[in-house]
């Protein structure tokens, strides 16, 4: 009897251990969390707000917590494409980047629905919105002051989330088949004025020097003389067989006054 006592006993004893390890090893991964370094647990006890826990191991009551893990890296979302009318009536197709992370996780969590999808649709509205207020030229030309201009807009609207966004690049800009010939056209045009404007500047400083030349040789006649012999050497240097010869009009001018003098004479 004493026998059957003891077994029934260790029995029992043997039940109730079975039993709450089965229970611990139910209740255990619902009473334990592990957070990695990047990560911040927002903890709910009864549906209240009870902090901000991590990283590291979380001890929960099960049943009664609940935590929401959130991860604190950058989070490198696209904007999809989208149709845009600038403010000089262009129809363009832009697309971008946004970069954010979570600053607050208790807010990123309480104060919106899904944070992620919230800032896309706020880059995406904001996006069209400040886009359709410029130009074509200062969208293709100032694409650093557009995106310092939707960065500012984005994170004064994703602050109260607790989310921070540090950028927002615009990164391709589609314009129409026309549009583009149209732009050809005008940097074509653009190119012909400056080469233009280039060549004629071009003519005035030459007529420039050769003026302030021209005054030199008149007030000093030798130097006529000496450019005069410095082109037949350069005419030599050619290896022509031919050297044209200009004969100065001075040099004429007695023989010319000769010839007339004697003509009076046989006149008279």
């Amino acid at each position: 009897m004493i026998l059957e006592a003891i077994a029934g006993l260790l029995f029992n004893l043997a039940s109730v251990i079975i039993a709450a390890v089965v229970i611990l090893t139910m209740i255990l991964p619902s009473a334990v969390r592990i957070l990695k370094e990047y990560e911040r647990g927002v903890m709910f006890r009864l549906g209240r707000l009870q902090g901000v826990k991590g990283p590291g191991i979380i001890l929960m009551i099960p049943l009664v917590d609940r935590i929401v893990r959130v991860d604190l890296r950058t989070v490198t979302m696209d904007v999809p494409p989208q149709e845009v009318i600038t403010r000089d009536n262009v129809p363009v197709k832009v697309n971008a980047v946004v970069y954010f992370r979570v600053m607050d996780p208790a807010n990123a969590v309480v104060q919106v629905e899904n944070f992620v999808a919230a800032t896309s649709l706020i880059a995406q509205t904001t996006l069209r919105s400040i886009l359709g207020q410029s130009d074509l030229d200062e969208l293709l030309a100032q694409r650093e002051k557009i995106n310092a201009l939707l960065q500012k807009i984005i994170d004064e609207q994703t602050d109260p989330w607790g989310v921070k966004v540090s950028i927002v690049e615009v990164k391709d800009v589609e314009i129409p088949q026309g549009m583009q010939r149209a732009m050809a056209r005008q940097a074509e045009a653009e190119r012909e004025r400056r080469a233009k404007v280039i060549n004629a500047e071009g003519e005035f400083q030459a007529a420039e020097k050769l003026g302030m030349a021209a005054d030199i040789i008149g007030r000093k006649p030798a130097a006529l003389q000496l450019r005069f012999l410095q082109s037949l050497v350069d005419v030599a240097a050619e290896r022509n067989s031919t050297i044209i010869f200009p004969v100065p009009i001075d040099l004429l001018r007695p023989f010319v006054r000769a010839y007339e003098e004697g003509e009076s004479k046989d006149k008279g």
